[in-house]
């Protein structure tokens, strides 16, 4: 398997990809300690921005993590067939207020896929589930097509 061609996405190849994934790995970093989870967002292509939902326990390693506001990376990926595509965004999670979400900022957070309380061992009312935006610092992406057949 070798690569065939590798080229940039554009601007609107982005948010086009970004905007039919919903899911994605987040990468956390503090000193030299990274901290990596899957995650669900929705993405605001006009404004080219993330909204997430975190869940965690009020002693886990995420929120020891979030709270010490850390860089964040996340990359969105897929293949299918002969083509591999990837963006990364890398900037500082904001964390927003409930109170303080505007009418389209709400509909954001309504494209990233509900937590699914089950999967966690604490009841509902011993998580804290808290809102995100990530506007990125830096926003790229990559296709690339694989031969396959040598």
């Amino acid at each position: 398997m070798a690569i065939d061609q590798e080229t940039e996405m554009t601007d609107a190849e982005i948010d086009d990809f970004l905007t039919r994934h919903e899911t994605g790995v987040l990468s956390l970093a503090r000193t030299d300690e990274p901290y990596a989870i899957p995650i669900s967002y929705g993405y605001d292509d006009d404004e080219r921005e993330f909204y997430m939902r975190m869940v965690s326990t009020p002693d886990s390693e995420k929120r020891q993590f979030l709270e010490s506001t850390p860089q964040a990376r996340l990359v969105v990926y897929d293949e299918a067939d002969s083509t591999y595509r990837s963006v990364i965004a890398t900037g500082e999670l904001e964390s927003i207020e409930p109170s303080d979400l505007t009418p389209d900022q709400i509909a954001q957070y309504g494209e990233a896929k509900r937590p699914l309380f089950e999967i966690w061992a604490d009841g509902k009312d011993e998580l804290n589930i808290e809102l995100y935006r990530l506007v990125p610092a830096t926003l790229g992406g990559r296709r690339t097509e694989i031969d396959r057949e040598e």
